[in-house]
């Protein structure tokens, strides 16, 4: 049982409380006014930043007859997955006229062109993916996979699911490998301001870096008895140009004890960064 005077001070203080002055209820009242108007004032501002972002134009500008000529090194293992080699070459992006993508919205068909390392050699017809701008996002189709490459707004560390659109295993019909599981749940997000970039003796300004994805196990390979995976992804769109750097890295090692042949990788990378644009 709780002593008898608690009983008292509680009542004492209630009754206190019940009997404040008049002007204490004026000076409460002000202080919530003060809050709600600093609480609508502060969401104000948080739409004007909003608003505020740059567009998207910006960084991935579509123009008919604009190109971007980017030096590539692929990754590729040859000889049933046992060696590994870089093939170097150039690749040409030419944006052709405005049409309507298939599902009646208009965007950009994009024309790829293969030539040596030194572009000296003629420029050869290596296949077509379409752009398509949309009021708060840009959407890349390729081979009948649809990406969102960038959405609004743009500032450091807003995110957006850019594989959504992707199917299950969307390398499944040509790699036999397990980093294409969950392609839909990648997280894409602009890391930092926009800020200088420099790759190969090459400087880029007013870049925004887009993450995608940064996962490795056993890499490098220090226990050739174990499984080993990379998945690397990451983009950098320059201001006026659009995008100059790009890594691109899905592969994964098996160890394949006791298999014909020994270990083996399969999957696919590239690096490519721009050298030349209109």
């Amino acid at each position: 049982m709780f002593p008898r005077f608690l009983f008292v001070v509680l009542t004492v203080k209630f009754v206190s409380v019940n009997a404040e002055k008049p002007l204490m209820r004026i000076f409460t009242f002000f202080r919530f006014s003060l809050l709600a108007i600093f609480s609508t004032t502060l969401f104000s501002c948080n739409e004007k930043e909003e608003f505020a972002s740059e567009a998207l134009a910006d960084y991935i500008p579509l123009t008919a007859k604009k190109y971007i000529t980017y030096r590539i090194d692929s990754l590729v293992f040859t000889n049933f997955g046992r060696d590994t080699e870089i093939h170097k070459y150039q690749v040409k992006h030419l944006i052709d006229t405005l049409i309507t993508d298939n599902l009646g919205r208009p965007g950009y068909r994009v024309y790829r062109f293969l030539s040596d390392t030194t572009g000296t050699q003629p420029w050869q017809p290596a296949g077509t993916y379409f752009i398509t701008p949309l009021a708060d996002q840009v959407e890349l189709v390729e081979d009948n996979l649809r990406f969102i490459k960038m959405h609004l707004p743009i500032r450091n560390g807003y995110s957006w699911k850019g594989n959504k659109y992707l199917p299950a295993d969307p390398y499944g019909p040509v790699y036999n490998f397990s980093n294409d599981d969950s392609m839909e749940d990648w997280d894409f997000y602009f890391d930092g301001d926009a800020s200088s970039f420099s790759h190969r003796g090459i400087n880029y300004t007013n870049v925004y870096t887009i993450e995608q994805v940064d996962e490795a196990f056993n890499v490098p390979i220090t226990t050739p008895s174990a499984y080993a995976a990379k998945s690397r992804s990451v983009e950098r769109y320059s201001k006026n140009i659009g995008l100059v750097y790009r890594e691109y890295e899905l592969w994964e090692y098996q160890p394949n004890p006791g298999g014909s042949g020994g270990p083996y990788k399969t999957g696919f990378g590239i690096t490519m960064w721009m050298v030349d644009h209109n």
